[in-house]
């Protein structure tokens, strides 16, 4: 807490008074869509989160948005810079604590918020239905992936130390929440256990599953489950820091 002089003036004389200011900017929060989405889908969230006192960013990576031409040919690694680049701009903007910033990541962008947390200071992780990938995907199109193949490997707990992914969230020091869909047919179980297990630093661990749910969130039901969920604990967590 900051504390600063004040001098309020009235008719021509001045009353001493101080501010009580937060230590710190106020906290940012970067959200990052899944494979196929785009930053359309965190616009009322955001705006939710704003009125918090936080400042948000939400972007579309390479292969989304307005560069959908580039969707077949993209690789995780690419899309990792651009994570890696929307940070940066969160990171620089005046008003943001750079010590206070919330990830809040769905499906493949859950996968490149964990790697994420290697390369930057990340307080608060926020997953929906994380994907997880063979490290042997890193630098091929994402587009051209076996989806058979894929469904074999997230189907079996996959073992932490095998893992980049993994690797990163065992290094990671703060609080995450892991969001379940109970319907599936893309994240099952096995790979939401896999990421709860690799996290054996974090300061606490949040996992709530959204009945009836599936992947894509597809009933409004869903979505408001979801949204009072991440509600809830970017109100406690981030904001009950400051």
């Amino acid at each position: 807490m900051k504390k600063k002089d004040a001098q309020i003036k009235v008719d021509g004389v001045e009353m001493a008074g101080h501010f009580f200011e937060p230590a710190t900017g106020f906290p940012g929060v970067l959200f990052v869509h899944g494979w196929a989405g785009s930053q359309k889908r965190d616009e009322r969230r955001s705006r939710a989160i704003a009125q918090l006192g936080c400042i948000c960013l939400t972007f579309d990576m390479r292969g989304h948005g307005d560069m959908h031409e580039h969707l077949k040919t993209v690789t995780p690694a690419e899309n990792l810079a651009d994570v890696c680049s929307a940070y940066d701009a969160l990171a620089r903007h005046p008003g943001v604590d750079s010590g206070s910033i919330a990830v809040v990541a769905s499906s493949y962008g859950a996968y490149l918020a964990t790697l994420l947390t290697s390369c930057r200071s990340v307080r608060w992780l926020g997953m929906r239905v994380p994907a997880l990938y063979e490290d042997e995907a890193w630098e091929v199109a994402k587009y051209s992936l076996d989806r058979k193949e894929l469904q074999d490997f997230r189907s079996a707990q996959v073992p932490v130390r095998s893992n980049r992914a993994l690797r990163s969230c065992t290094d990671f020091q703060g609080d995450v929440l892991i969001v379940e869909s109970e319907n599936d047919h893309l994240i099952p179980h096995a790979t939401i256990a896999s990421y709860i297990a690799s996290f054996v630093k974090a300061r606490s661990i949040t996992h709530r599953l959204i009945e009836d749910a599936d992947h894509a969130l597809s009933t409004p039901a869903s979505r408001h489950a979801y949204d009072d969920l991440l509600l809830g604990w970017i109100r406690e967590m981030v904001l009950n820091a400051r």
